[in-house]
């Protein structure tokens, strides 16, 4: 087990926990009285986090391409085999309709999710080929079943894609005071009902056939930790596999460029878990413990990790999460194994800000964050389904400058995509696509984009021009050379 702590501020204290579950209380939306630190743990790191190397107005320089993220001999930029008009409905031209979630793969291969349906529209097409009953969508969608329903779909190499799930809640059983615990055959508690429990939600890898169609490959099972070696149970903690604490994919983001490219991370009900391949290693998260005092004046804690939508990949490499309280920027490492070696501000795989946004709300309140990105200009940007969008850049690690967004028409945002000419497009719900030119301050509607609400965004930069995928409520329109 790992567990890193410290205070943040007076009163405050966050970890990272990727061996125990979170609480099975519900989550605090009013902070209490008084936040204070949890106790000591080990391994934890000092009170107050070191401050960035500092700036003349604290905002931090830009991203300096480098070797890493520029197209290198293996990553040869390329016309693409789709159209290359400015703006084109791909709804109306390739009959792709209303799906729920899109993605490209490495062959440029576009995957489409629509309920338990998948489909694909490959370079030459003039229509999707669909697939129905594939993986855990092979049993009708409910709470008793294998899924309550598919959530994202995300392309991998070339003729692959990994088909997200959303799985119910587990129950408290007998015996057990972990919700998300699992005894396993041979162990106390044991019961073939609740060890059933490891098979729902998740992931699954899905392969293009040459007639179009889809098959299932595997469901995502192969992991990083010795604990789990050889048992087929799913996506859940790496180090401790009695934890099931990743039910639910939140969202998903395919490495584009970089020493990295390739690589899947998906968010979760818990964390961001990071995948090569079929080997998955879970989970990071930017946790932190409320402190309440009970009658007889004893205090408990609870560690609070809500659900994670919040997920971009910057251009050097970092990766970008966001759950619903708190937001952090991690940087991998060259091992899958190093993921969930947790060790805050150092290690293989550490954090280079982790914290929350003061100038909203209080630590304990939800944010509602749904997308995060980071601009050519090197500030951050986060879209809240409520709270409009916000601009960051860090004073500290765990601290930054906050500033809200003015002119849009809708406060609640359901993606955000930073492009390469410095651009941030921001997708809202009820008023359609929006642009933010590189200057940080011009905003204006595309108003060419078909529907009022935009579901996600998906940039595809190693083509020439650039692809930016927008599905919304109406379709799929694709823009070049953003």
């Amino acid at each position: 087990m790992g567990i890193r702590a410290g205070a943040v501020g007076a009163g405050l204290a966050f970890m990272s926990v990727f061996a125990v579950g979170c609480s099975d209380e519900p989550r605090t939306v009013e902070p209490p009285e008084q936040q204070e630190p949890g106790p000591p743990l080990g391994n934890e790191v000092p009170p107050e986090s070191p401050p960035l190397p500092p700036g003349e107005d604290g905002t931090p320089p830009a991203p300096v391409p480098d070797e890493e993220t520029e197209p290198g001999p293996d990553e040869p930029q390329r016309a693409g085999p789709w159209p290359v008009e400015a703006m084109l409905d791909y709804t109306q031209r390739f009959g792709t309709g209303t799906p729920q979630s899109v993605g490209l793969d490495e062959g440029l291969n576009l995957w489409l999710l629509d309920g338990g349906r998948i489909g694909v529209l490959r370079p030459g097409d003039t229509a999707p080929t669909w697939s129905s009953g594939i993986g855990q969508a092979r049993q009708p969608f409910g709470r008793e079943s294998l899924a309550i329903g598919s959530t994202v779909i995300c392309g991998g190499e070339a003729g692959r894609a990994y088909v997200g799930y959303r799985a119910a809640e587990m129950k408290r059983a007998a015996g057990i005071s972990q919700r998300t615990y699992i005894p396993g055959p041979g162990e106390d508690d044991y019961t073939p009902e609740r060890y059933a429990e490891y098979q729902k939600g998740d992931l699954d890898a899905v392969r293009l056939q040459p007639d179009g169609s889809v098959v299932l490959e595997e469901h995502i099972w192969r992991t990083t930790g010795l604990p789990n070696a050889g048992k087929q149970l799913g996506i859940h903690n790496t180090n401790d596999l009695h934890y099931e604490e990743d039910r639910s994919i939140l969202n998903c983001a395919r490495v584009t460029r970089g020493p990295h490219r390739g690589d899947l991370y998906v968010t979760t009900n818990h964390g961001v878990t990071r995948i090569q391949g079929l080997t998955y290693n879970s989970h990071r998260h930017p946790g932190w413990y409320l402190i309440t005092e009970k009658p007889d004046g004893t205090k408990a804690e609870s560690l609070q990790c809500p659900p994670m939508y919040g997920l971009g990949i910057a251009k050097n490499g970092d990766v970008l999460v966001a759950n619903e309280q708190m937001l952090g920027v991690l940087v991998p490492s060259s091992r899958l194994e190093d993921w969930d070696r947790e060790n805050t501000w150092a290690g293989p795989t550490p954090w280079t800000f982790k914290g929350f946004n003061e100038a909203l709300n209080g630590q304990a309140a939800d944010d509602y964050w749904r997308a995060f990105e980071q601009t050519a200009s090197g500030r951050y940007y986060l879209g809240s389904a409520e709270f409009g969008v916000w601009a960051m850049t860090p004073r500290s690690r765990s601290a930054g400058n906050w500033s809200k967004l003015a002119g849009l028409p809708s406060e609640r945002i359901l993606s955000l995509k930073a492009t390469d000419d410095g651009a941030l497009y921001i997708g809202t719900q009820g008023a359609g696509l929006w642009r933010l030119e590189p200057d940080g301050v011009t905003l204006a509607q595309v108003p060419q984009v078909a529907g009022q609400s935009v579901l996600q965004l998906v940039y595809e930069p190693t083509v020439t021009p650039s692809m930016l995928l927008v599905l919304t409520d109406q379709g799929l329109t694709v823009l070049r050379g953003p």
